[in-house]
Protein backbone atom coordinates (compact mmCIF):
# COMPACT_ATOMS: atom_id res chain seq x y z
CA UNK A 1 0.00 0.00 0.00
CA UNK A 2 1.12 3.89 -0.81
CA UNK A 3 1.47 6.67 1.96
CA UNK A 4 0.24 9.59 1.09
CA UNK A 5 2.62 13.12 2.42
CA UNK A 6 0.89 16.39 2.62
CA UNK A 7 2.48 20.05 3.40
CA UNK A 8 -0.62 21.89 4.46
CA UNK A 9 -0.78 25.47 3.52
CA UNK A 10 -3.33 28.02 3.59
CA UNK A 11 -3.55 28.89 0.30
CA UNK A 12 -2.16 25.60 -1.91
CA UNK A 13 -1.73 22.03 -0.33
CA UNK A 14 1.44 19.71 -1.67
CA UNK A 15 1.25 15.89 -2.05
CA UNK A 16 3.62 13.28 -2.32
CA UNK A 17 3.30 9.93 -2.72
CA UNK A 18 5.21 7.02 -1.36
CA UNK A 19 6.10 3.58 -4.17
CA UNK A 20 4.38 0.51 -3.43
CA UNK A 21 6.42 -0.95 -1.02
CA UNK A 22 6.88 2.35 1.03
CA UNK A 23 10.49 2.93 0.94
CA UNK A 24 10.69 6.60 -1.42
CA UNK A 25 8.30 9.37 -1.84
CA UNK A 26 8.19 11.08 -5.10
CA UNK A 27 6.13 14.56 -5.58
CA UNK A 28 2.71 14.00 -6.74
CA UNK A 29 0.72 17.57 -7.03
CA UNK A 30 -0.59 20.66 -5.65
CA UNK A 31 -3.42 21.57 -4.99
CA UNK A 32 -5.50 24.82 -3.86
CA UNK A 33 -6.89 24.92 -0.67
CA UNK A 34 -10.30 25.16 -0.64
CA UNK A 35 -13.55 23.48 -0.07
CA UNK A 36 -13.28 20.62 -2.09
CA UNK A 37 -9.88 19.73 -1.33
CA UNK A 38 -10.04 17.11 1.05
CA UNK A 39 -12.71 15.24 -1.05
CA UNK A 40 -10.18 15.51 -4.11
CA UNK A 41 -7.52 14.60 -1.80
CA UNK A 42 -9.73 11.42 -0.85
CA UNK A 43 -9.69 10.62 -4.54
CA UNK A 44 -6.65 10.72 -4.85
CA UNK A 45 -6.00 8.25 -2.23
CA UNK A 46 -8.33 5.87 -3.18
CA UNK A 47 -7.18 5.99 -6.59
CA UNK A 48 -3.72 5.21 -5.28
CA UNK A 49 -4.34 2.72 -2.91
CA UNK A 50 -3.06 5.19 -0.17
CA UNK A 51 -3.65 3.03 3.44
CA UNK A 52 -1.67 6.01 5.14
CA UNK A 53 -1.42 10.10 5.26
CA UNK A 54 1.42 11.70 6.90
CA UNK A 55 0.47 15.43 7.56
CA UNK A 56 3.70 18.03 8.23
CA UNK A 57 3.67 18.95 11.72
CA UNK A 58 4.35 22.46 11.65
CA UNK A 59 5.64 24.39 14.74
CA UNK A 60 7.23 27.49 15.43
CA UNK A 61 10.13 28.31 16.85
CA UNK A 62 9.65 27.80 20.54
CA UNK A 63 8.26 24.34 19.67
CA UNK A 64 4.50 25.28 19.88
CA UNK A 65 1.76 24.35 17.29
CA UNK A 66 1.12 27.35 15.39
CA UNK A 67 -2.13 28.48 13.42
CA UNK A 68 -1.15 26.18 10.25
CA UNK A 69 -0.85 23.53 11.86
CA UNK A 70 -3.96 24.03 13.83
CA UNK A 71 -5.35 24.03 10.99
CA UNK A 72 -3.96 20.64 9.73
CA UNK A 73 -5.01 18.93 12.61
CA UNK A 74 -8.78 20.02 11.63
CA UNK A 75 -8.03 19.02 8.04
CA UNK A 76 -6.96 15.88 8.98
CA UNK A 77 -10.03 14.82 10.87
CA UNK A 78 -11.80 14.07 7.33
CA UNK A 79 -9.13 11.33 6.63
CA UNK A 80 -9.09 9.75 9.50
CA UNK A 81 -13.33 10.20 9.30
CA UNK A 82 -12.58 7.95 6.43
CA UNK A 83 -10.76 4.96 7.72
CA UNK A 84 -6.97 6.23 6.68
CA UNK A 85 -4.62 6.08 8.88
CA UNK A 86 -3.03 9.77 9.76
CA UNK A 87 0.19 10.74 11.25
CA UNK A 88 1.83 13.80 11.77
CA UNK A 89 5.38 14.10 11.01
CA UNK A 90 7.53 17.07 12.44
CA UNK A 91 9.04 19.12 9.37
CA UNK A 92 10.55 22.78 9.99
CA UNK A 93 11.08 25.08 6.60
CA UNK A 94 10.17 22.18 4.25
CA UNK A 95 9.07 24.74 1.99
CA UNK A 96 12.67 26.76 2.54
CA UNK A 97 14.64 23.13 2.08
CA UNK A 98 12.65 22.18 -1.36
CA UNK A 99 12.68 25.72 -3.18
CA UNK A 100 17.14 25.76 -1.79
CA UNK A 101 16.96 22.43 -4.07
CA UNK A 102 15.44 22.93 -6.74
CA UNK A 103 14.34 26.70 -6.88
CA UNK A 104 10.84 27.93 -6.94
CA UNK A 105 8.60 26.18 -9.15
CA UNK A 106 4.66 24.94 -9.29
CA UNK A 107 5.59 21.72 -8.10
CA UNK A 108 7.20 23.57 -4.89
CA UNK A 109 4.99 22.66 -2.24
CA UNK A 110 4.99 18.70 -3.50
CA UNK A 111 8.47 18.72 -2.94
CA UNK A 112 7.99 19.83 0.24
CA UNK A 113 5.72 17.23 1.40
CA UNK A 114 8.21 15.01 -0.04
CA UNK A 115 10.86 15.66 2.00
CA UNK A 116 7.83 14.78 4.83
CA UNK A 117 6.84 12.30 3.92
CA UNK A 118 10.75 10.82 3.19
CA UNK A 119 11.04 11.95 6.86
CA UNK A 120 8.68 9.79 7.56
CA UNK A 121 9.52 6.56 5.77
CA UNK A 122 13.23 6.69 6.82
CA UNK A 123 12.43 6.58 10.45
CA UNK A 124 9.99 3.68 9.77
CA UNK A 125 12.92 1.83 7.88
CA UNK A 126 15.26 2.79 10.57
CA UNK A 127 13.16 2.19 13.70
CA UNK A 128 14.58 -0.22 15.72
CA UNK A 129 13.19 -2.92 17.84
CA UNK A 130 14.75 -4.38 21.24
CA UNK A 131 13.45 -7.51 22.28
CA UNK A 132 14.49 -9.37 25.30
Amino acid sequence: MRILGIDYGSKNIGLSLSDEKGEWAFPHLVLENGKETAKKILKIAKENGVSEIIVGESKDFKGKANEIMVAAKDFAKSFAAAGLTVHFEPEYLTSHQAQHIQGVNKMLDASAATIILQSFLDKRKNKVTISK
